[in-house]
C-alpha cells in the first residue's frame, strides 16, 4: 500500500487530492506520504527481532522532514558524509543510533563523527581504518567498527548499483578480511565491534543476499576463533520495490526476515540493517503538467514540465517508473513517449507508454519516486530544485520550497574585473 489513489476519479495523497497540491505549489514538484512512510518501516522492523537496529539509509532522500518523520518511529541513520550526519543530528536521531558507511570519509568527517559518539563506522579500507585509529587515539577514544567485506556476489542488479563484486570499489577483499581484522585489533584508537556487508541496491531476489548473508556467517565463526569479539552484524540494506507492475515482485519484508533467521541462525549478534528505497521508494510521486503534445514522425511525444535534472534514474539506470493521468480519464488511450524538456536526448522518462489523449494543462504523476529522485537534483539548464511536499492525512506542507531565479542566479560571484558597476 502506498497511500496514492483514485477517488472519484481524482488522484489522492493520503486524504489530499494532488491536483490541489499541484495548483497551490506549481509543477513540478515532489509528494511524500507519512503514512506510507510509517508503515514500510514498521512492516520492515517488524520482520526482524527485537533489539535490531533498523538504520534508515539517508542517501536515498534526506529531506529533513522525511528523516525526522523516521527517527521519531524510531529509526536510526545510515549517513555516507559529514552532510548526512548533520541532517541526522539535526532531525533528532541521536549518535547512538546512527552508523557511518561510505568509501571517502575525511579526516574531518570521521573528528565529527566521533565527536558526536555515533553507533558504528563501517570502515572500507585500510588506510580509512588506519586515518581513523589515529583520529580517535589523538582524542583519547576507541573508535567502534566493522569491516565492510566485499564478498564477490553478483546481486543481479544493475550495474551501476551493484556494491558486492570484486571490482566494486566498496568494502575489503574478501579474501583479506581476516588479515585486516589482526590489524584493526593493534591499533589502540580502534575497536571491532561486529561485521558489515552490502551487496547492491534494488536486489529482487533472497539468493544473492543468501549467499552473501551465509559467507559472512563462516567469517563470524572464523574471526571469533581468531580472538576477536564480534557482537554487531550489519546486513546492508538493497531489498528492492515494485517499480513495474509486470515484473515479478520483490520479497516482502517478512521472507527477507525469515531468511536471515534460517541462514545466520543463533550467532548472538545485534543485527543492524540500512533500508532507504524500501521505506521511501513507494512513498513518493513526481507530479509535473504537460506543456506540448507534440506529433513526431512516426510518433508522439508528450513534452513536460519535469527534466531529467528533477528525476534522473531513467537517464541514470534506464530505470523504469510508472506514469499515470492525476485526473481518471475514459477515452481510448495511446502510445507516447514521456520526455521532459531539457537539451538531452536522455530526457526520457518513458517510451511508448500507454496513456490518455492528454494534452497542454494536464497532469500526470510519476510513481514510485521517492528514492533517489530530489536527492538527485540538479540545477542543469538553469532549472530551479523542485519542490517538496509532505502529506499528512488531510494536512500537507512545503518541506521544501522552490527557489527562486533570483537566489539562484545570486550564488554565482563575479570576480573584480567583471563587476559591473
Amino acid at each position: 500500500m502506498n497511500h496514492f489513489e483514485y477517488r472519484g476519479g481524482v488522484l489522492y495523497a493520503e486524504d489530499v487530492p494532488v491536483e490541489a497540491i499541484a495548483q497551490a505549489v506549481g509543477t513540478p514538484l515532489y509528494i511524500y506520504s507519512t503514512a506510507t512512510l510509517t508503515r514500510h518501516f514498521q512492516v520492515f522492523r517488524a520482520a526482524f527481532p527485537p533489539g535490531s537496529l533498523i538504520c534508515y539509509s539517508l542517501k536515498s532522500n534526506s529531506n529533513q522532514a522525511v528523516v525526522t518523520t523516521l527517527g521519531d518511529l524510531g529509526a536510526g541513520a545510515d549517513v555516507v558524509s559529514g552532510g548526512e550526519l548533520t541532517r541526522a543530528l539535526r532531525a533528532g536521531i541521536p549518535g547512538e543510533r546512527i552508523v557511518f558507511s561510505g568509501v571517502g570519509k575525511t579526516g574531518a568527517e570521521l573528528k565529527f563523527a566521533l565527536e558526536a559518539g555515533i553507533y558504528q563506522f563501517n570502515v572500507e579500507s585500510e588506510a580509512e581504518l588506519r586515518l581513523l585509529g589515529e583520529i580517535a587515539h589523538g582524542l583519547g577514544r576507541k573508535a567502534p567498527i566493522t569491516l565492510r567485506v566485499n564478498p564477490d556476489v553478483d546481486a543481479k542488479t544493475h550495474a551501476k548499483i551493484t556494491t558486492g563484486k570484486s571490482e566494486n570499489k566498496f568494502g575489503i577483499p574478501w579474501r583479506r578480511a581476516r588479515e585486516v581484522y589482526a590489524q584493526a585489533a593493534t591499533l589502540p584508537g580502534i575497536e571491532v565491534v561486529g561485521v558489515d556487508v552490502h551487496i547492491g541496491s534494488q536486489i529482487t531476489a533472497l539468493s544473492p543476499f543468501e549467499i552473501a548473508f551465509a559467507a559472512v556467517r563462516d567469517l563470524v565463526t572464523d574471526l571469533r576463533r581468531d580472538g576477536h569479539t564480534i557482537a554487531r552484524l550489519d546486513l546492508g540494506g538493497g531489498l528492492g520495490i515494485p517499480y513495474d507492475a509486470s515484473a515479478p515482485l520483490p520479497p516482502h519484508p517478512d521472507d527477507y526476515g525469515a531468511m536471515i533467521g534460517q541462514v545466520i541462525g543463533d550467532l548472538g549478534v545485534r543485527l543492524i540493517a540500512e533500508p532507504g528505497r524500501l521505506i521511501v521508494g513507494n512513498a513518493g510521486i513526481l507530479v509535473s503538467s504537460v506543456i506540448y503534445r507534440k506529433e513526431g514522425e512516426g510518433r508522439t511525444f508528450l513534452i513536460i514540465d519535469a527534466g531529467m535534472n528533477d528525476l534522473i534514474r531513467p537517464a541514470l539506470y534506464d530505470a523504469h517508473h510508472a506514469i499515470i493521468a492525476v485526473r481518471e480519464d475514459n477515452r481510448t488511450p495511446g502510445r507516447v513517449d514521456v520526455v521532459g524538456p531539457v537539451c538531452e536526448s536522455a530526457d526520457l522518462f518513458g517510451k511508448d507508454r500507454l496513456l490518455p489523449p492528454l494534452d497542454a494543462g494536464d497532469r500526470v504523476a510519476l510513481l514510485s519516486a521517492g528514492a533517489y529522485g530530489a536527492v538527485q537534483a540538479s540545477t542543469y539548464n538553469t532549472r530551479p530544485l523542485v519542490p517538496e511536499v509532505l502529506v499528512n492525512g488531510a494536512n500537507w506542507a512545503v518541506v521544501r520550497p522552490r527557489p527562486d531565479l533570483d537566489t539562484m542566479i545570486g550564488c554565482d560571484k563575479l570576480p573584480p574585473w567583471l563587476a559591473r558597476s
